[in-house]
């Protein structure tokens, strides 16, 4: 694949932002064309400033751009696509919230997602083709409301089985299937080569 052709990955981290142990940070560790959304220095819970740091990474990356994001990071590309018209190749989307219903201890309330413009979730047709990757035992998500999610975005749905929520607290700073799927991804929605000219 030439470097024209060949895909910028954008790490669309979740509310906790780069966790040096997380499955996405050792992923952009591998990866030779890269961007990680920073983290914000204030406003760390509005939805509409995450989706605007977002956009501010992908307009400075020229040429085809995948986005790899997890938990909150997955709302946050969600909704940055609805508002823009910046042409994305792929994103793999690994282990949405359920931001309308009651999370666990130590996560924001749903008052506070209200409020900070997280719901209602976006249930629009994504213009882009993705991977939802979902799991069966996900504290902040039921499957079959992921599996809801995927299906809406017009994704393809993934079952990752007892994966808990795909994180350092769940097990998963090494997770190989990441880069699996993301390669998969490029290759599946990578334009064919030109046809070689016909024999003479």
């Amino acid at each position: 694949m030439s470097e024209t052709t060949t895909p910028t990955v954008v790490i669309v981290p979740g509310l906790r932002d780069h966790v040096p142990d997380h499955w996405q940070t050792r992923l952009a560790d591998q990866l030779d064309r890269v961007r990680t959304v920073p983290p914000l220095e204030r406003d760390k819970l509005s939805c509409a400033a995450r989706v605007a740091a977002l956009d501010a990474v992908l307009t400075e990356i020229d040429g085809p751009v995948v986005l790899v994001a997890h938990s909150a990071g997955v709302m946050i590309t969600v909704r940055w696509a609805q508002q823009s018209t910046r042409p994305v190749q792929g994103a793999l989307l690994a282990t949405p919230p359920d931001f309308e219903t009651p999370l666990p201890d130590g996560y924001p309330s749903r008052e506070e997602l209200d409020a900070n413009g997280w719901t209602p979730i976006p249930w629009r047709r994504l213009p882009f083709p993705s991977i939802v990757a979902a799991s069966t035992t996900d504290p902040l998500a039921a499957y079959r409301r992921v599996s809801g999610m995927a299906e809406a975005w017009g994704s393809r749905l993934v079952d990752l089985g007892d994966v808990g929520h795909l994180n350092p607290a769940s097990g998963y700073g090494d997770w190989p299937r990441a880069a699996e799927l993301l390669r998969e991804l490029v290759e599946d929605t990578t334009p064919a080569a030109a046809a070689p000219e016909a024999t003479r």
